[in-house]
């Protein structure tokens, strides 16, 4: 994009920083006797990180030593680097620990039980694997394929109908953040449609990592569309926008339906949204 910014040259360093963090992170845990396997996801597993990737660190420990590493995982951050301050969550297993280096480390910390094969678990880099669990749990992973489930269609078209419904109130009550809230859901509503078309596994809903850039997995079509569903806080071009968007959601829930045996019911569809647009 050609931006210029006042941290350039820090941004420039961040690689550098990364692998230092990495290699404080694999000193650490390799020598522990009680961790029993390290890998990576995110980026890192995909191997696609660029400039501002985060570190996405999974730790598997022994069960007896579980609720100590649990309890303690902030301390841990702090053995790694100079941190900042701490997305935490007491009872997670996670913490996200923000570097003064502009990176930030998740962590997560399991048992061995905790692991199953997974879409998610596909493009992971180990590093320690003291049992061999996960580089079974990584064999298995890559057999599986990502086929949405009837119920997560229903499930999805339903929250469609809703955030069209809620949008079209919020507009009428001039609370106009929330009915961009709306906008931004059936946005992603789209995304999740059109990855559970395409067989990949959506992102969790809420997370628009990696959606769009160059590590995107929309088409260009898609990415123009939801560049063109961008809008203002004028209520007129909040309506508008809403509208736009049905066109795209009807043409990909009948494709949804005919690919995986749902019951379209169109006419069940224009009369649930009528009542907004």
């Amino acid at each position: 994009m050609g931006l210029e910014t006042k941290f350039k040259e820090r941004d420039l360093d961040i690689p550098k920083h990364r692998q230092g963090l990495i290699a404080a992170i694999e000193l650490d845990l390799t020598n522990d006797r009680n961790v029993l396997a390290i890998f990576y996801g995110g980026s890192i597993g995909n191997q696609n990180v660029d400039l501002y990737s985060d570190i996405d660190l999974r730790i598997v420990v022994r069960d007896e030593v579980f609720e100590e590493y649990r309890i303690n995982k902030k301390q841990r951050a702090n053995n790694w680097g100079n941190v900042l301050f701490f997305e935490d969550f007491p009872w997670a297993t996670h913490s996200i620990a923000h570097y003064n280096a502009f990176i930030k480390v998740d962590s997560f910390y399991y048992k061995n039980k905790d692991i199953r094969p997974s879409v998610w678990l596909q493009n992971i880099k180990i590093v320690k694997d003291s049992s061999g669990l996960i580089n079974d749990i990584l064999k298995k992973s890559l057999a599986l394929s990502y086929i949405p489930t009837v119920e997560e269609i229903e499930i999805w078209r339903t929250k469609f109908f809703a955030y069209i419904h809620e949008a079209y109130r919020r507009v009428m009550r001039n609370e106009i953040y929330y009915a961009l809230h709306c906008i931004d859901n059936l946005r992603l509503s789209m995304t999740t449609a059109w990855y559970m078309e395409a067989g990949i596994q959506p992102n969790t809903f809420g997370d628009w990592a990696k959606l769009e850039g160059k590590r995107s997995k929309l088409n260009d079509r898609q990415l123009l569309l939801l560049a063109q569903w961008h809008c203002s806080r004028n209520p007129n071009d909040i309506l508008k926008v809403m509208k736009s968007i049905v066109p795209e959601f009807i043409k990909t829930h009948k494709s949804l339906c005919l690919k995986y045996d749902v019951e379209e019911n169109p006419e069940w569809v224009k009369e649930i949204l009528k009542l907004a647009i």
